[in-house]
């Protein structure tokens, strides 16, 4: 039996750092491993991107993209991942299924300014939806299905008057 006392670390498990800089005999001496001269041999080196005073590669390449700061951030539910957490008993039907039950149920991830429902997969049960926005596939299909879908206004940080909110207010 092995006393605490005597405990050790297996062979080779940890490895002795290398002492640089101690003579020619320990194969690591003068230069300490590091070539000669130059400034990647001097300490504080930061070269990343550099490329001796040429235009560096991502300066040349063109800028792509925009990130518009206006968008909305949604979290985007599909109707079938709506029935599927129905049968598996982690959404009530009966109640009315908002973006708090959504994100109890972890369906809903994200979403600053709400949940926007979308059409794909099918959708059985008569549920009753209060939720940000829909797509007019996801409204038809939970129409179809005998539920209704209510628009809530905007949630803070999202603008009066977006896309979703007012195809709503006349398609109710």
């Amino acid at each position: 039996m092995t006393k605490l006392n005597d405990l050790r670390d297996n062979p080779g498990a940890r490895k002795g750092r290398i002492r640089v800089g101690r003579g020619i005999g320990s194969g690591k001496g003068k230069t300490s491993g590091r070539g000669q001269k130059g400034q990647k041999s001097r300490s504080g080196v930061a070269i990343k991107g550099f490329e001796g005073g040429q235009m560096p590669l991502h300066m040349r390449l063109p800028k792509r993209g925009f990130n518009n700061p206006f968008s909305k951030d949604y979290a985007e539910v599909n109707l079938g991942m709506i029935q599927k957490f129905i049968d598996a008993g982690k959404l009530d039907a009966g109640a009315t299924i908002d973006h708090a039950a959504l994100k109890a149920a972890g369906l809903a991830r994200g979403g600053k300014n709400g949940v926007r429902v979308l059409g794909k997969g099918e959708l059985t049960s008569k549920i009753t939806l209060n939720v940000s926005g829909a797509s007019k596939g996801a409204r038809e299909a939970v129409e179809q299905a005998g539920g209704s879908i209510e628009l809530i206004a905007p949630r803070k940080g999202e603008a009066a008057g977006s896309d979703d909110a007012a195809d709503g207010a006349t398609a109710e």
